[in-house]
């Protein structure tokens, strides 16, 4: 069922088991009911008649997990899909809770919940799309369950609908799989009543619920009045009946003979989160307690907070206010500086304290400030402040920001305060309308010019990229242009190189630093689209930069790294990184470096800003922007923590607003890009083990696992792994190669290499011409002996061969001189068009899937002419189905935290 065009509700049931997830849409043959829905129409809300479709919860959790990583689903089925991510965390951490519901029916529901997950479900809440909530409940008399529309309809109230579809995923899952006794209460999943276990479910669900009454003795002879906080308790079934702590005591209750015992068990539990609790557990009566300053201030606080998490209600006097908001303002310091944010441009940053909706003046500010006791008086009315409010108060203004951090805040809308808190944050108007300039990315007024000494005719698409980087990196950004491969990253910087040159004369020169490979072609492509604009090589012997003024100077990140103060002498105007991912390990030498190069503004060129982790684009977008995404652990701890470990959809889209303004991410396959393009089928090849390949796949196991439990120092058993997981894909490529065999016999050994000669004979017999990709040289050549011996001619690129001869070769396959070309994965992914081939083969699995893009890429590009098959080899139960897993995972990640809006690779066919 493709979700790219249905819309997902969910119909809630009794026991929670029987809720149903319904999709629904205008048509489809797997829609065979029909549903009434309420949906936005040009009067308002509207009542429509779909055609929908019902399913059991355990049914539809495959299709929704695969929307929540699909781009191109619709808004209500990756939300749900992102529902049935957290309801699968909550289950995978035992987050569940067994009792009875109506009738006496077994039940699972998710519990307990932590403030972490309490947090997880309200961002979730509030992103909710009204079509996932469209299905009318044409049952529901309670109007306190609904949210009121225009017309008198009602929807369902998106916090409950949440809750309950979280306990029907927590009361299916433990029931799949097998079980030893399937007919056993909490295991099958028939509706079964268990009358015999209400008692015990009656004991379980006991307990009482804490309410915290706040007292505020303003009688007291200080200027504040004394605090103490009174214990009262309710049932979890009657919240309306509340009892005072000493009546329940005493006895003159009816809350059952366990009453007592629950209270205390509800005060030991309250007083882990937090412990001035722990008073009460030594008094014979435990029913209020005096609180210290310290104690007030933290109660509205974050201890506040932690006691609402665990079920405790916190109730503050009428006479006492805390409602007490703190926000922070960011405004131009009126700094000189040569452009909006870069520089020295710097913006201060204060501190905003409001009462309701009233800021606080600044003879207020400092009555608080002044103030050493948390309940302060102000507009004739007791407030109540934090210890972080207080603090603020005091501070009032902090360390002015850098123009990238004021944009940075506005963009995310939030900063760090002290013990890992976030505040919201006030931009000045004017930061604000350059936030909105920024993250529109499109200014209308711009005109849609090319470079006047510009040999060439840019697509569109190309100069709307030219002039999204004219704009940012004239505002002092840096940048990152993230296009496919194949799009023309070149000529849109040479062109922007022009663009700055013209409007100032004076602009410093660029600096291309690039992969040696790449060096000649930039050279080509900038003697042949900017004729006349110096361009010379820093590499070599002899080099020097001691009387560039103007064009380009192109070196490599070998040299940069050796040679970096030299490069940081020059006055630059631009600094480009091509190929970035050199530099997505910021710890290493090469990122050090780079870092030290000045410039007006930096540019990094890659395809692949996300290899393998979040922390690779940190270090790309942090060169190029520097303080954007804060510190390694601030990043880590805001975005790549919830988005790697927890799959957090809401955090990825936070993090997807912060970077889109400083990133053009586009693919081929987006509309209005390279429409000219056909299209691109990529296809996993399962192939078996020979025989002999099974005896050595089991041997290594063997012979790697026993090395592995030997013992030793961490970074042995590590290396050891490597090597056992290396052993393992040379053997699933061909004996041969593991064996590392001299004079081999090839043919009927190998599954994979039996698949390749089948490929060729088609390929070849239909006059195509295909791309080989290997990350073993030593394979890549045991493939031209073989393939050489069976008449077929063939060139071999590896990271030996010269760049003349480089040349030599693509061109000669360009022109049809042979119709394989095997590559070495590392030495031929970038940097070449060899667009005359219709086919890929990736003979092995890379450890990373931008990679093998790329490697594609040499093929599917523009120029291409002819629809592309990739084929991916994978030997079906080994390490290689394991590698293809991760590599999807990791395409994943990439695309849940880089792609703008859902149109994501429209018209690239998986199959």
């Amino acid at each position: 069922m493709s979700l790219t065009d249905l819309e997902v509700c969910f119909a809630p049931g009794d026991p929670a088991r029987e809720g149903r997830v319904v999709f629904w849409g205008t048509n489809g043959n797997e829609l065979t009911s029909e549903a009434r829905v309420l949906v936005p129409g040009d009067d308002g809300v509207e009542h429509r008649d779909v055609r929908a479709h019902r399913s059991r919860v355990e049914d539809a959790v495959p299709a929704l997990l695969l929307a929540y990583r699909d781009a191109a689903a619709t808004p209500s089925a990756a939300w749900w899909g992102a529902a049935t991510a957290l309801a699968l965390d909550l289950v995978g951490r035992g987050r569940i809770l067994s009792r009875l519901a109506s009738g006496d029916v077994d039940e699972w529901r998710a519990g307990p919940l932590d403030a972490e997950d309490l947090g997880r479900i309200d961002e979730l809440v509030a992103s909710m799309p009204a079509t996932a909530r469209a299905l009318r409940d044409e049952g529901a008399d309670d109007r306190a369950r609904f949210a009121g529309l225009s017309d008198g309809s009602r929807l369902p109230d998106a916090q409950r609908l949440l809750r309950a579809y979280l306990d029907a995923c927590a009361d299916v899952l433990p029931r799949l799989g097998d079980h030893a006794d399937p007919s056993a209460p909490y295991a099958t999943p028939s509706v079964v009543a268990r009358p015999e276990l209400r008692e015990w479910a009656d004991e379980l669900a006991g307990g009482l619920r804490i309410v915290l009454r706040v007292e505020h003795d303003v009688d007291a002879g200080d200027d504040s009045g004394d605090l103490a906080a009174a214990l009262a308790f309710y049932a979890p079934d009657e919240p309306a009946r509340v009892l005072d702590a000493d009546r329940l005591w005493s006895g003159a209750h009816d809350f059952g003979p366990r009453a007592q015992v629950d209270a205390a068990l509800a005060i030991r539990r309250a007083a882990r989160v937090w412990p001035p609790l722990e008073r009460l557990l030594d008094r014979a009566v435990p029913d209020r307690i005096q609180l210290s300053d310290d104690e007030t201030g933290d109660l509205v606080g974050v201890a506040g907070e932690r006691l609402r998490d665990v079920g405790v209600e916190v109730r503050w006097p009428r006479s006492l206010v805390t409602d007490v908001r703190v926000r922070a303002h960011i405004g131009s310091a009126g700094l000189p500086g040569p452009s909006a944010l870069g520089g020295d441009r710097v913006f201060d940053f204060r501190w905003q304290v409001a009462v309701g909706d009233r800021e606080l003046s600044k003879a207020e500010l400092d009555r608080l400030a002044e103030s050493t006791r948390p309940v302060v008086r102000l507009r004739d009315q007791w407030v109540v402040i934090s210890g972080d409010v207080a603090a603020r108060a005091r501070e009032r203004s902090r360390t002015p920001l850098s123009g990238v951090e004021a944009i940075s805040a506005a963009l995310s809308g939030r900063v760090d305060s002290d013990r890992g808190r976030t505040a919201e944050v006030a931009p000045a108007p004017a930061l604000a309308e350059l936030r909105d300039r920024i993250a529109a990315r499109e200014d209308g007024d711009e005109p849609l010019g090319q470079p006047v000494k510009l040999q060439a005719t840019l697509r569109d698409y190309q100069l709307r990229g030219v002039r999204w980087l004219d704009r940012m990196t004239s505002l002092g950004l840096g940048c990152c242009l993230a296009d496919d491969m194949g799009l023309g990253k070149t000529i849109t910087l040479i062109a922007l190189h022009l663009v700055r040159h013209e409007r100032d004369p004076r602009t410093g020169p660029t600096l291309v630093v690039c992969p040696a490979s790449l060096m000649g072609n930039w050279e080509r492509e900038v003697e042949r689209f900017a004729p006349g604009t110096p361009v010379r090589r820093f590499h070599g012997q002899g080099r020097s930069v001691d009387d560039v003024r103007d064009g380009f100077v192109l070196t490599t990140y070998g040299t940069m790294r050796r040679d970096a103060e030299r490069l940081g002498s020059v006055a630059w105007g631009l600094v480009v990184a091509d190929e970035a991912q050199h530099v997505k390990n910021h710890r290493s030498s090469t990122a050090r470096e780079l870092r030290r190069i000045g410039a007006d503004a930096r540019v990094a060129l890659t395809g692949t800003p996300v290899e393998n982790n979040l922390a690779e684009l940190w270090a790309i977008l942090d060169w190029a922007v520097p303080g954007l995404l804060g510190t390694p652990a601030q990043f880590a701890r805001q975005y790549a923590g919830p988005i790697e470990s927890e799959r957090d959809a809401v955090v990825a889209e936070r993090l997807k607003r912060l970077v889109g303004p400083f990133m053009l991410r586009r693919h081929k396959t987006d509309p209005g890009i390279a429409p000219e393009l056909p299209r691109k089928t990529e296809t996993d090849q399962f192939v078996s083990l020979t025989d002999e390949q099974i005896g050595l796949y089991e041997a290594a196991v063997r012979e790697g696992m026993s090395e592995v439990t030997a013992g030793g120092a961490a970074i042995e058993r590590r290396g050891r792994i490597f090597a056992m997981l290396t052993a393992l894909k040379q053997i699933c490529n061909h004996p041969a190669q593991y064996l590392r065999e001299d004079e081999p016999r090839l043919p009927g050994r190998s599954g994979k290499l039996e698949l390749l000669d089948e490929l060729l004979d088609v390929i070849l017999s239909e006059d195509g011409a295909a791309l080989v990709f290997t990350q073993y040289v030593a394979m890549a050549r045991l493939l031209r002996r073989h393939l050489v011996a069976r008449g077929v001619d063939v060139y071999l690129l590896d990271g030996s061969t010269p760049v003349a001869r480089r040349q030599e070769m693509v061109d000669g396959f360009q022109a049809g001189e042979v119709s394989v070309f095997l590559l070495s994965l590392k030495a031929a992914g970038t940097g070449l068009n060899l667009t005359r081939a219709d086919h890929v083969v990736h003979y092995d699995r890379w450890w990373n899937p931008a990679v093998e893009d790329q490697a594609t890429d040499r093929a599917y590009r523009i120029g291409q002419t002819r629809p592309v098959q990739v084929h991916r080899m994978v030997v079906e139960g080994t390490i290689e189905d394991r590698i293809a897993a991760m590599l999807g995972g990791k395409r994943q990640l990439a695309a849940a935290v880089l792609e703008v809006g859902r149109g994501v690779a429209v018209g690239a066919e998986r199959r």
